[in-house]
Parts: structure tokens; sequence; C-alpha cells
């Protein structure tokens, strides 16, 4: 590549034009590392509340804050520069009002050049999405199983298995969709609904144990990799185990320090050729 050529960040409205053309791969990101090497596979990076979990060693996500996730979406937006960035919106931050969800949400995006946020809830939060679009902050709604709710749905268990259930979360979809939403994320959810929604919605549907045929697909980067420790979802596949690979380098450089073998003189400074 030359050292002239500009990487054109994808935008919202590429991402859109991507259903029914090709499936949108997304995974979640909240450190300058993962954001460097995700960047080149991936067409969405999501800076998830899951950092609460992941990150923190939080019970849940309910307490990250605003600051915390824009400090987390600035380090990827610095590390990335391909990927189409959104940022979750942590509890508390829009659920009182359209007007506070505004003002959390144009923080986050001004502080961390991320390119719109994400949402959770269902018909009651259409008037905020629509809100927020026609001022100029684009919106993924975040349907089915919704974390942040978790105390109110019992748990994290999944969503739309009854007909009355799955005839609610369609009706969240539809209402999202007329307000604006520029994508719907869909978790932990029946299939058939997941299926359903996406062949009846125009714009894209991000899985994350929903349905084969959702239009991408997304995943918390550490499930993947083996480094989320004993809480793994069923939905979640390994897909390499960089604990294994962590763990051998750490184990070999305590070995090394004390048995006196690193550092060497190669490693440091002022240090004569004859010496």
């Amino acid at each position: 590549m030359s050292a002239h050529t500009t990487i054109q960040r994808t935008t919202i409205p590429q991402i859109k034009v991507m259903k029914g053309q090709q499936k949108i791969v997304c995974l979640t990101a909240y450190t300058a590392p993962f954001a460097r090497m995700m960047d080149e596979f991936v067409d969405l990076i999501l800076v998830g509340d899951s950092t609460a979990m992941v990150g923190y060693n939080m019970e849940n996500t309910l307490a990250i804050t605003v600051e915390q996730m824009t400090a987390h979406a600035l380090a990827v937006t610095r590390s990335s520069e391909k990927a189409c960035v959104i940022v979750d919106m942590p509890f508390g931050s829009y659920q009182e009002s359209k007007e506070q969800a505004f003002r959390n949400a144009a923080y986050i995006l001004k502080h961390s050049n991320a390119q719109g946020v994400k949402m959770e809830g269902g018909e009651f939060l259409a008037e905020t999405v629509q809100f927020l679009t026609e001022r100029g902050i684009p919106v993924m709604a975040h349907i089915g199983l919704m974390p942040q709710y978790f105390n109110t749905m019992g748990g994290f268990k999944a969503q739309g298995l009854s007909p009355e259930m799955a005839d609610r979360i369609y009706h969240d979809a539809m209402v999202h969709t007329q307000a604006g939403a520029f994508g719907l994320l869909i978790e932990g959810s029946a299939e058939p609904l997941a299926r359903r929604i996406t062949e009846n919605v125009p714009i894209p549907t991000i899985g994350i144990g929903a349905s084969p045929d959702c239009d991408g697909q997304i995943l918390v980067t550490e499930d993947i990799l083996n480094l989320s420790g004993p809480r793994i979802p069923k939905f979640a596949k390994q897909f390499a185990d960089a604990q294994a690979s962590i763990r051998a380098g750490f184990k070999q450089y305590a070995e090394e320090v004390r048995a006196g073998t690193f550092p060497t003189l190669a490693h440091c400074f002022g240090v004569k050729k004859d010496d």
C-alpha cells in the first residue's frame, strides 16, 4: 500500500446497503490492540457495554458509565481505519427521556469520533430513536434479549419462544424501523422470529444467538478467543485459544526472570560490544 493511500472508513449508509448483498461481519472491541487487529477483517466494530463484564469483571453491564464507554470508543477509533464504529449507550444514559439520550449520545460521538450509537429497548424507545436520528445521530436498535433489562427479564433468558413474546418483539422491530433505526441487533431470540424479522425489514439485522439468516453476525471478541473466563454463552463459538498462547508467554517470561536468563545485555543500554 502506498504511503499516500487513504483508507476510507465504512459508513453507515454503506452498512445499510449491504443487506441482501453480503453478510455483515461485526465484533466487539474496547481496546486499541483488538481494534487494530480486527479492523482488516470486520465491517463494524461495536464498543459494547459487555466491556463491563469482560473488561472490568463486573457481574452485569449496568455499572459502566458514559465516560468509560467514550474513552474506550476513542481508543477503538484511534486504532482502526476501515470498520464502522458504533458505541453502546450504557444503562441509565437514555431511558429517562429523549433529551437525556440526545445529550449523552452527542457527548459520546463528539468525544470518540464514533459513527453511531446502539440502544436497548422495545417500542417505548421508538420516539427516542426518531428524536436522535432526526438530529444527526444514527441509532442501531437492540431487541430480543436485552442484558440491561436482565432484572425485569429474570436473567439472561432466550426471548421470543412463545407466540405472544415473538409478536411483541416483531412489533418492536417494526416500530424501530419506522422510527429511523439504521439497523437492528437481535440477541438471544428464537431463530424463526429472527428470520421473520430479517425477511420483513428493509434495514440490516445483526444476530447474536438469533438466526443464520440475519444480515450479519456479532459476538463478544473475548468469547471467541477463550478470554472471557467461565461465562461463555451458548451462542458463542471459540475460534482461537488466545488464553493458552498468552499464558505460555507469561510462564516463559516468569521462568526466564527467575532463572536470570532475561534480560541479557542485548536488552540493555550503554553496553560496549566487548563487555
